[in-house]
């Protein structure tokens, strides 16, 4: 009975102290100062502190319960990007304005007043203007002599701050996967016995594929081509790079003179082959695209323009083998494979230096049995499914940061919790509370949902 009444008096006492509700935010703008105020419905007690590298003012509200939604105010001319909010520590609201620049600022807490609730006031000075003395109120406030934490500026070293599965993250994308549906136009592709076209079937396996990728949640597909018409080789990848792919893949059925020939290969990029492009992109750098991450060769010399072309080059590739990999698994449970593992060419759909790829002959439209069941909705479904977990599995071992799809990560020799919360940036304990773990011990291959 002790316990009890202990356990509901600590209950009790954590309601009383953790009241305080966000109930608004409002803004208002002059000429050199920005003024936010945050409508609460008790007593502000807060932290200030900024953040450089990129500029954020970040504002920890105690005993504050996390808001399920904040109806944000336009942020346009201000020094303010973007508000986004989350859980702290269990017991307070961590709110940051992501800034444009650095700033000086003042704030202060407000009682009750006029018929306005308790509020937070923020006065966002321009730091290249001269810094004007504050002694007026808000025109419809008069404020009560209140005790403020102290508010130190650029005072602490950048801590990384701990995001909840309830933040609100701004911005986050889609993982982009670009589908190349092979041949179209006047380029029919390969031939059936019974007169089926390689571009008429690999383009429907392409539709059935990218509506999978668009009913992955975080992911969005882009067709190279959604209708029966001709692209060039290098117009696929330069569409792709255009619309921010993350995945290239390739979709083809191969034919061969022998009708017997079956089954289905993937593709990567040979060493040959990227060498050549290699070759071609540094002598007409001033013509060659953005690599990833912006990077351009133009104003590069020809050294470092070469090792930053290696790099890119080979952890595309590296990526390409990764995902090649885990997609003819996914074909092998489908049917026949021509080759047991993932081979090698120099296919010009391929040789994009920053963008994973890979091409898939899904099957010898050439062999009769296989021409028959390219034909088939179902088998189309299933070759699409394949494609599918081969391209959900990459991503899940190999998440992309600052996108929309849940986060995982697969155990590997030598993995800590320590080690994969440092890596997502998370704290130990949300990582064990979020997976239910007990212990620090982990087991190869279990998958660990990333808070």
């Amino acid at each position: 009975m002790l316990r009890f009444l202990l356990s509901l008096f600590l209950f009790t006492l954590s309601l009383t102290t953790m009241a305080n509700t966000i109930e608004g935010v409002r803004l208002s703008q002059s000429v050199n100062d920005t003024r936010l105020v945050f409508d609460l419905s008790d007593k502000a007690s807060y932290d200030l502190f900024t953040l450089k590298n990129p500029d954020r003012l970040v504002i920890d509200l105690k005993h504050t319960k996390h808001p399920e939604s904040i109806t944000l105010p336009n942020l346009s001319n201000t020094p303010i990007r973007n508000i986004r909010y989350a859980e702290w520590n269990n017991k307070s609201v961590r709110i940051v304005l992501d800034l444009d620049k650095a700033v000086t600022f003042n704030s202060q807490a407000l009682a009750p007043s006029h018929g306005r609730s308790h509020r937070l006031v923020l006065d966002l000075h321009n730091s290249t203007a001269t810094q004007p003395t504050r002694t007026e109120t808000l025109s419809t406030v008069t404020p009560a002599p209140v005790q403020v934490t102290p508010t130190p500026q650029i005072i602490e070293k950048p801590q990384p701050i701990v995001i909840t599965k309830k933040t609100i993250l701004s911005p986050r994308r889609d993982i982009v996967i670009a589908i190349d549906a092979g041949h179209g136009g006047q380029d029919s592709g390969a031939l059936g016995s019974q007169g089926t076209q390689e571009k008429v079937v690999v383009l429907a396996i392409a539709r059935r594929l990218a509506k999978l990728v668009n009913n992955e949640p975080g992911m969005r597909a882009y067709l190279t081509r959604d209708r029966d018409v001709f692209i060039s080789l290098r117009q696929r990848i330069k569409r792709a790079r255009q619309n921010n792919a993350d995945m290239f893949i390739s979709i083809h059925a191969d034919a061969f003179h022998n009708h017997r020939a079956r089954g289905a290969s993937v593709f990567v990029l040979s060493e040959r082959g990227a060498s050549s492009e290699a070759a071609q992109l540094l002598a007409d750098k001033e013509n060659a695209a953005d690599l990833a991450g912006g990077i351009s060769l133009e104003d590069k010399d020809d050294l470092l323009a070469s090792v930053l072309l290696d790099l890119s080059q080979t952890a595309s590739l590296e990526a390409s083998i990764e995902v090649a990999n885990t997609v003819l698994s996914g074909l092998k449970r489908v049917g026949n494979v021509h080759k047991k593992h993932v081979e090698s060419a120099a296919f010009v759909v391929l040789k994009s230096p920053d963008i994973p790829s890979l091409l898939v002959e899904t099957a010898f439209i050439s062999n009769p049995d296989e021409e028959r069941k390219l034909n088939s909705a179902s088998h189309q479904n299933k070759l699409a499914r394949a494609m599918m977990s081969g391209i959900r599995n990459y991503f899940r071992r190999n998440p992309l940061p600052g996108t929309n799809m849940p986060q995982q990560h697969i155990v590997s020799n030598g993995d800590t919790l320590s080690t994969i919360a440092q890596r997502y940036q998370v704290s130990l304990n949300q990582l064990k509370s979020n997976n239910d773990l007990t212990s620090n011990y982990l087991k190869v291959g279990e998958v660990l949902m990333i808070p």
